[in-house]
């Protein structure tokens, strides 16, 4: 069986025969993954300018040699990628405290070894789906961000007055302009930012 590319499934860990058995695990269900066998590794990884632009979740040791999983989930925190890259603990029975507080501050689970593996790997899927929801609601502030650099400054000064809800001949005293002239904007402002009304406008510029 194939796996399925559309995702990746990180696995860090410095056991090499747990880094394996996880990676058969996955592939059982048709899951990608790609091994890391330190939480340096995996940050040399982010300092190349790996951005997630596909669903994927990092199942994270907790103790590793060097930079401990927490440490390396710290960093993970302060790039703000905990939401395109849903973290799940892999911790033994002493280390559960700290990786429930872990999730308290942003990771997605944990897991105690021994784990189920039909309960893991609901979990990375899980995972992947909030990563997708993530990464495509990013997308979408992206291309919305684009459409406003498209419209010019006096289509900007419309549509700030056009989303408070005042009508196009108020718009047109409070610019000096005709009201024809606003209506043409208007038009525009509807047509570059994909919208077919006032409300339309102003929900989408909330999403910012």
């Amino acid at each position: 069986m194939q796996p399925t590319l559309d995702a990746t499934v990180f696995i860090v860990d410095d056991d090499a025969s747990v880094r394996e058995a996880l990676a058969w695990l996955l592939r059982s269900r048709r899951l990608y993954s790609e091994l890391h066998d330190s939480g340096e590794a995996f940050e040399r990884m982010l300092d190349q300018g790996y951005v997630p632009s596909q669903p994927c979740c990092l199942l994270l040791d907790v103790r590793m040699p060097g930079m401990s999983g927490l440490a390396l989930f710290d960093k993970l925190v302060e790039r703000g990628l905990v939401d395109a890259i849903p973290v799940i603990f892999l911790t033994g029975h002493a280390d559960v405290p700290t990786a429930v507080d872990a999730v308290k501050r942003g990771a997605f689970d944990f897991c105690e070894k021994p784990f189920s593996d039909n309960a893991l790997v609901d979990r990375v899927e899980q995972a992947i789906k909030l990563s997708a929801e993530h990464i495509e609601a990013q997308r979408h502030k992206a291309g919305l961000r684009q459409r406003l650099t498209d419209l010019t400054e006096r289509e900007r000064d419309v549509m700030g007055l056009v989303v408070e809800g005042l009508p196009n001949k108020l718009i047109a005293d409070q610019l000096d302009i005709s009201v024809r002239t606003v209506e043409v904007h208007r038009a525009r402002v509807f047509d570059k930012m994909e919208v077919k009304s006032a409300v339309e406008l102003a929900n989408l510029l909330r999403m910012l």
